[in-house]
């Protein structure tokens, strides 16, 4: 099992440094430029030259990717054009945002999804099965933003003052500030260094932090808040998930064991749990390891729609200022998520199906 860990990572080397490469270059090839995004239109040359300079603009395209996959390498993501910070700060306090959006959205999607593909399969060819996938259908065709936009509405306007009243946008309510663990604990963290950009990392999920420290106001306020974005970002994978499922099991369904364990008198939900289901997974486990990417990758919509301040709305912001340093390093950071969310997903191939348990 070391081995093929050992073997996957080091796979995983070459395609990073494609990624790195291909989004550099792409970059370079959008109209616009940074001075001009900037500056403005109006900019005249020499400000340009100037502007070049100082942001290491004016070296050759091959000096500049060079010097930047030196940087990378050394774990330094470089430094916002835009804000004048290092983006590897811009990503401690974005990313625990997206990373909460997208986990909620993951526990949605399979905690649904999984189990509306498995009742589609058991009532196969009925009319719970046929309104089952109908409305996996309408899920994965209806557009995020519209999505989004539609919840708001119905549950901050049309369900005002009600008990079902949600948040239309925003991480946390006014007047409410969540504190670092760190912080109620009485910690004392280096101001500077590893250590100190991980607590500050973490301290950033304020969920997690409102859990451990028993902040209630606060975790359940966020939680509110989350509930609507999260349900639009799930929508899609959970149709995707529910399909998959039904599928897989249907044709496991038919295999010669189960028709055994049928025989020997087992309960129909035993077959399904216990013999079907298991060797089932192993195509469901691969959609949700590449919705999981998928999510922490393109949540920009759904952090538009609803005013929250993640990885997706950066990168966004990114691309349309030509914020060069921004969009590299938001990219290689979910680069390297998906290359280790395929890591999780292979290794659970041998705990699922024995027989290609990995030596």
């Amino acid at each position: 099992m070391l081995g093929f860990i050992t073997r996957r990572t080091l796979l995983a080397i070459p395609v990073l440094i494609g990624i790195v490469i291909v989004v550099f270059l792409l970059l370079r090839a959008i109209p616009g430029d940074p001075c001009t995004a900037m500056l403005g239109e109006r900019a005249t040359e020499e400000a340009c030259e100037r502007f070049n300079e100082a942001n290491g603009l004016n070296e050759p395209i091959y000096v500049q990717l060079g010097i930047y996959m030196k940087n990378v390498f050394t774990f330094n993501l470089g430094e916002s054009i835009r804000f004048s910070r290092p983006v590897s700060q811009m990503l401690i306090e974005r990313l625990p945002v997206t990373i909460e959006l997208a986990t909620s959205a993951l526990i949605l999607a399979v905690g649904i999804g999984v189990p509306l593909g498995i009742l589609a399969a058991r009532k196969h060819n009925t009319i719970v099965d046929s309104a089952t996938m109908a409305g996996a259908n309408v899920g994965v065709s209806m557009p995020v933003f519209w999505l989004g936009l539609m919840l708001a509405y119905l549950f901050a306007v049309v369900l005002n003052g009600t008990i079902f009243e949600l948040p239309p946008s925003g991480r946390l309510s006014a007047g409410l500030t969540p504190e670092p663990f760190y912080e109620v604990w009485g910690w004392t963290i280096p101001e500077s260094g590893f250590w100190s950009g991980f607590l500050e990392f973490l301290g950033n999920f304020v969920i997690f932090n409102a859990f451990i420290t028993f902040n209630w106001e606060v975790f359940w306020d966020a939680i509110r808040h989350i509930i609507l974005p999260a349900v639009a970002l799930a929508t899609i994978p959970l149709a995707i998930i529910a399909r998959i499922t039904r599928s897989s099991l249907l044709e496991v369904m038919n295999k010669d064991y189960i028709r055994t364990a049928r025989a020997k008198g087992a309960r129909e939900g035993r077959v399904t749990t216990k013999h079907a289901l298991r060797n089932a997974m192993l195509p469901v486990i691969t959609i949700i390891g590449l919705q999981l990417g998928a999510l922490l990758g393109g949540a920009v919509l759904t952090e538009t729609v609803f005013n929250l301040a993640g990885v997706g709305r950066a990168l966004f912001d990114a691309i349309t200022g030509r914020d060069y340093p921004v969009v590299q390093g938001l990219t290689v950071i979910i680069a390297v998520g998906y290359v280790l969310v395929n890591l999780v997903v292979d290794l659970s191939y041998g705990y699922l199906d024995p027989r290609i348990r990995v030596k």
